[in-house]
């Protein structure tokens, strides 16, 4: 049985428009149109990632009944009023991380999704990676063992000096939270995902290097954030989150400690997974004939034929794509967990205005 392409339409015409829109083609959708801050800007977009048309405002895009999917990549703080229309309109969404700048926000979306019907995620993308999907299919499978501790970073330099500037670091734009809000959060959902096991307490410091940048002025988000935690089972946790870290592009690393594995995860070497044992340590580089059934699912290239952040980025958009068709996959990351990363983002500015622990 055929389908007509769904038709998907983007809120937004930044970076992350690019970056979904490249996704949504890959995935099979047809790309309608897209809207940003001004008609002018709308064009532009629309010119560049390839869309059908050039919105005029958000109104006139939900009008269009070809649009089946609307993709919300806009500055944090519209996310929670953007999505509101989104929903009211019945559409099916993907709104980016973080989902709300307040739990509060959050919240409310994911019970207007729940009483829309629709199919509403939210890009933890890093989930994609088939070696991602690995690693949890091992700790599910006992193979790991009793997890003892995670030691975790998301590291990146692109805010480094006082002149690097960006919407983000404003907490009208940005809300409260930037680094952890925007990259920590994805680190949580990874430690989450593959071990299956949830952060119930936490203690965290943070850190603005800049008093004031470039063209924000004054600064109150944070640059880095330190964590110290226990999950649900009793392990412990260290995380470090930061966006002033010289030379990381794009550090995320998840490493695992069981009772007779240590697993180790790295973006930028997604075709590999580090397995610690006390003899015979190894890479277990990608082959898919070797791979649990959930991570040979997404290889969906040959071994030795690298698949990366925009393959994952694809990945994650079929999946959403084939949940509008009514098959839900495993692992799809929907507004509840949008919703668990703005009380773990909540939790860690608690903390490190308090200097106490935070419970979750």
């Amino acid at each position: 049985m055929s389908h007509a392409p769904l038709g998907v339409a983007f809120v937004g015409g930044g970076f992350m428009a690019d970056v979904h829109s490249r996704a949504a083609r890959a995935a099979g959708a047809r790309v309608v149109g897209v809207t940003s801050s001004t008609p002018a800007r709308s064009r532009e977009a629309a010119d560049r990632i390839g869309a059908e048309v050039a919105f005029a405002d958000v109104d006139a895009l939900l009008a269009d009944p070809a649009v089946d999917l609307v993709h919300v990549v806009t500055p944090n703080a519209s996310h929670h009023a953007v999505t509101v229309r989104v929903l009211a309109a019945g559409k099916h969404v993907v709104t980016e991380k973080p989902l709300a700048t307040t739990v509060a926000d959050a919240v409310d979306l994911e019970q207007r999704a729940t009483a829309a019907g629709v199919v509403a995620t939210v890009p933890f993308v890093y989930r994609f990676h088939p070696m991602v999907r690995e690693a949890r299919a091992r700790v599910a499978a006992g193979q790991v063992g009793q997890l003892f501790s995670v030691q975790g970073a998301y590291l990146q330099d692109w805010l480094l000096a006082a002149a690097d500037d960006n919407w983000r670091v404003s907490t009208e734009a940005g809300g409260a939270s930037r680094a952890f809000a925007d990259i920590g959060s994805h680190l949580c959902d990874l430690l989450e995902f593959v071990t299956g096991d949830r952060l119930v307490r936490l203690q965290a410091l943070t850190s603005t290097v800049f008093a004031e940048r470039a063209s924000t002025g004054p600064v109150s988000t944070e640059d880095l954030a330190g964590v110290l935690a226990q999950t649900a089972s009793g392990a412990v946790v260290s995380l470090l989150v930061s966006q002033v870290a010289p030379g990381r592009k794009n550090g995320l690393v998840l490493e695992l400690h069981g009772a007779t594995e240590t697993l180790r995860f790295e973006q930028e070497r997604p075709e590999e997974l580090w397995i610690g044992r006390r003899t015979a340590s190894e890479r277990h580089l990608r082959n898919n004939d070797e791979l649990h059934p959930d991570a040979a699912r997404l290889a969906v290239l040959p071994p030795g034929h690298p698949l990366g952040y925009q393959d994952a980025f694809t990945a994650f958009a079929a999946d959403t794509y084939a949940a509008v068709r009514g098959t839900v996959a495993d692992g799809l990351p929907v507004f509840a967990d949008g919703v668990r990363a703005a009380r773990l983002t909540d939790a860690v500015l608690a903390s490190a205005r308090s200097g106490t622990w935070s419970e979750l």
